[in-house]
């Protein structure tokens, strides 16, 4: 059964960090692009950050470039995403995504990716900044 489950959300004030976590099973973790997306109240979904099966090439938004780093642990079937000096406009619901297997390498930053770009999506996190 394949299943892809988020953790570490939670409420931090502005300048503040959270760690998030995504498990994977029932898939090849390894094989797989994975990205973190998000979704704002009203907004439609985005991409935040990507990376490659081997996690040596990563990408950003620009709107979270130099404060996010995402990572993984294929030995662990583990992807992250550490969220460093959070702002109010990064409050809403993170998911966990894999990227079908032909996907780019930025293919979580593209126009439509949480549409067209998408395989598997976790139940999402949710991620309150406050002033």
């Amino acid at each position: 059964q394949v299943r892809v489950v988020e953790s570490g959300g939670g409420s931090v004030q502005a300048g503040g960090s959270l760690r998030l976590s995504c498990t994977v099973s029932g898939f090849t973790f390894g094989d797989y692009t994975m990205g973190w997306f998000r979704q704002a109240p009203g907004q439609e979904r985005e991409g935040v950050s990507c990376i490659a099966p081997s996690g040596f090439s990563t990408y950003y938004s620009d709107s979270v470039k130099g404060r996010f780093t995402i990572s993984r642990d294929n030995a662990k079937n583990t992807l992250y995403l550490q969220m460093n000096s959070l702002k109010l406009e990064d409050t809403g619901v993170y998911y966990c995504a894999s990227g079908f297997l032909g996907n780019g390498g930025a293919w979580c930053l593209s126009p439509g990716a949480s549409k067209n770009k998408v395989d598997l999506w976790g139940q999402g996190t949710q991620v309150t900044v406050s002033s």
